[in-house]
């Protein structure tokens, strides 16, 4: 989280953008076949949230 403190906030929007791209394409490539990597879903979810939480601090 310490990695999130650092980075300006339009650097935060850009890469909470980033993740919640990354989220859709998971969604929909595990729709399809079974994925390899089943946790990265749970890990983008909680990156997206303290990116969020970060900003909403400042």
């Amino acid at each position: 989280m310490s990695a999130f403190k650092n980075k300006t906030e339009l650097d935060l929007t850009k890469l909470a953008g980033e993740k919640r791209k990354a989220l859709q394409a998971f969604r929909f490539g595990s729709a399809g076949s079974k994925t390899k990597n089943v946790k990265e879903g749970l890990n983008l979810r909680k990156d997206i949230a303290r990116i969020m939480t970060e900003l909403n601090s400042r």
